[in-house]
Parts: C-alpha cells; sequence; structure tokens
C-alpha cells in the first residue's frame, strides 16, 4: 500500500531541489581594446551567437564546462575575433595560439601554446585535460599529441588572413626591428589587427561554474611568445568556491598580476561579489602598471563581473530568454530570445 505521507515527502524534496537550482547564466566576451567603430555590428553579433550557443546546452540542464567550450569554439570559427580562424600573426608572419578551460568542479584544467594550423585550440585543451596525465602541452608536443587525438591538421598558413597580413605589415612599418626584438612589452600593439581574446564563463543548474580563453596573441609577438590566457591564476580560473574568471588584454601584464586569482580570492576571502572584486583588481592593475585589460566573471552565486577599463570590449550574456550585449561603457542592450527564431540551429 502506498504511503501517502512518504509520497508527499518526496514530492515536497524535488520541489525543493528544483527551487534550489541555480538560473544557469553563460556570459562570453570577445576581446577589449580599441575595437574600431566598424566592426561593432559584426562584433555584437559574434558575442550575441556565441552566448546562445553555450546557453543552448545549459537551459537543457547540461555542465558550464560543456556550455564554455560550445561557445569559445564558434568564436574560433568566427574570423571577427582574435582566436582560431581570426587569429593574428608573430613577427614571422605566424599563426600561434594560446587556449585553455577549466572545471571549477573538480579544479581540473587543460592548457595549450604555440598551437598551429588548428581551428580550435579550446577543444585541444580539453583533450588534454581529459587524456593526458599533463595539464599543459606546448608547441611541438602538442601539436604531436593533437594529431594522435585526429584533429585535422591544416595545410601550413591556413590561417592567415588578408587582415592579419595587414595588421602585421602596419605594425612593422610603425617600428624598426631592434625595436621588436628587445622592447615588444613596452610597445602598444593594441591598434594593430583584432584587439585581446576570447572567452567565456558559465554557471549551471548544479552550481558549476566553468572558464575557457582562446587567442591567437599579439600582432607581431616573437615566435614562441605566450600570454596570459592559458595562464591558470593568470588569464583563466575557475573554482566552484569562488567562481570563474576570463580576461582579454594585455598579457604581459596580466599575468603578471595574477588577476584571476586576485578575483577570486576577494571574492571568497573578503566576500565581494564578482562585479566589485573584478573592478578593484583592473583598478589596482591600471594604477600599478598604467595598464588597461578587460574581465568577465561569475561568482558562486550567480552575479557576473563584466568590466574593463580598455576603450572598449565586446560581451554578451544569456540568462533565461534575456540576451544582454553591449561594447561601450555602461552599454547594456536587451534582446528577448525566442527559441523559434533559433532554429536553425
Amino acid at each position: 500500500m502506498i504511503n501517502l505521507k512518504v509520497v508527499v515527502f518526496l514530492l515536497y524534496c524535488l520541489y525543493y531541489v528544483k527551487a534550489q537550482q541555480l538560473q544557469p547564466i553563460l556570459l562570453v566576451h570577445g576581446g577589449a581594446g580599441d575595437v574600431s567603430d566598424e566592426s561593432i555590428p559584426l562584433k555584437k553579433y559574434g558575442v550575441k551567437l556565441a552566448a546562445r550557443l553555450g546557453y543552448e546546452i545549459l537551459k537543457d540542464n547540461g555542465s558550464s564546462l560543456d556550455a564554455v567550450e560550445k561557445a569559445v569554439r564558434f568564436m574560433e570559427e568566427y574570423s571577427q575575433f582574435n582566436a582560431g580562424l581570426g587569429s593574428v600573426l608573430t613577427w614571422d608572419g605566424t599563426v600561434e595560439m594560446d587556449a585553455a578551460i577549466m572545471d571549477g568542479a573538480s579544479l581540473d584544467a587543460g592548457c595549450v601554446s604555440v598551437v598551429r594550423d588548428i581551428v580550435n585550440p579550446i577543444t585541444l585543451a580539453r583533450r588534454v585535460m581529459e587524456k593526458t596525465r599533463h595539464r599543459y602541452l606546448a608547441a611541438e608536443g602538442v601539436m604531436k599529441f593533437a594529431e594522435s587525438e585526429g584533429f585535422e591538421i591544416l595545410p601550413e598558413g591556413s590561417l592567415v588572413t588578408s587582415a592579419a597580413l595587414k595588421a602585421l605589415e602596419n605594425y612593422k612599418n610603425s617600428l624598426n626591428a631592434t625595436q621588436a626584438l628587445t622592447k615588444l612589452n613596452d610597445i602598444d600593439t593594441t591598434l594593430f589587427g583584432s584587439p585581446g581574446t576570447v572567452g567565456a564563463v558559465a554557471i549551471d543548474v548544479n552550481g558549476n561554474v566553468a572558464a575557457a580563453t582562446s587567442t591567437g596573441g599579439i600582432t607581431g609577438k616573437l615566435s614562441g611568445r605566450i600570454g596570459d590566457s592559458p595562464i591558470l591564476g593568470g588569464g583563466t580560473y575557475a573554482d566552484n568556491e569562488s567562481g570563474a574568471v576570463s580576461a582579454t588584454g594585455p598579457g604581459e601584464f596580466i599575468m603578471r598580476y595574477n588577476v584571476a586569482s586576485r578575483i577570486l580570492a576577494l571574492v571568497q576571502h573578503r566576500g565581494l561579489n564578482a562585479h566589485q572584486a573584478t573592478k578593484e583588481v583592473l583598478e589596482n592593475m591600471k594604477e600599478r602598471f598604467n595598464q588597461t585589460a578587460g574581465v568577465i566573471s561569475i561568482d558562486a552565486n550567480g552575479t557576473l563581473g563584466i568590466v574593463f577599463t580598455s576603450k572598449r570590449m565586446s560581451w554578451a550574456y544569456q540568462s533565461g530568454n534575456e540576451l544582454h550585449f553591449g561594447v561601450d561603457e555602461g552599454e547594456d542592450q536587451v534582446e528577448i530570445v525566442t527559441y523559434k527564431s533559433f532554429s536553425f540551429l
């Protein structure tokens, strides 16, 4: 005989668990810096679609890790961003990419650097996390691993675009070779090529956070240069106890200031929310180095941080049926998502 009290109790428990589930959120950025006026419509389109694609996973109770990877994969395949197909060039005219992905539930992560001729370094980073006993592979080692895992290795130079070549030419014309080899850290390269990096942070219905970041680096960088994006605690980090961070900007300074770790330390140990912590760290970094940057963050309560001290940063997030996006300081446009119009996915 069915015990009615037991049934009622179980139904209450199910309702309580459902009520306690967090509202999932997927937040992306498309790079911070001197985003040109003419590129803004395409940047906005790109971050909006990336946010929607990642959120599709979250709304079906998928994991935050899957969501950030999907969002970043799209941005790597969208040539308006400095990652994957849109990567800028080294001094030698080649594409060398960095990426990292991190799971806040387990603190597991995968990082890759000096990746060549692969469209989706973020997926390669995840494969390092899941298939090796290491958490960071670079250069020839990561390329051998990619081949062993069946990644498509494009013909050499396939990722070099005319826009990237023009940006490199403009950069070289702006300085002499001696400066390029000895003073790269001191030169403002934000005007040459697409600025910044791409990244995503998310929280799923189970409260698990994740972060992913991917970049082509900076125009005219020396071959083998590695920025902050694949550095855990520098440009990327995720921990369920505090939150998740993806940074964009001058990697030599972001990694030296340990931006992601500083933000999450303020969340965990001083009780600041993601916005407050991110704002404080970026303002302090600007004061310390006279360098600007951008960060997207989310804390364990689902509060967002969208902060940039640079001129602009393209960003977007989806929560429920609201899609928020912007590029300029103070901008927060909102669109209501109707899934019927999104059926082409």
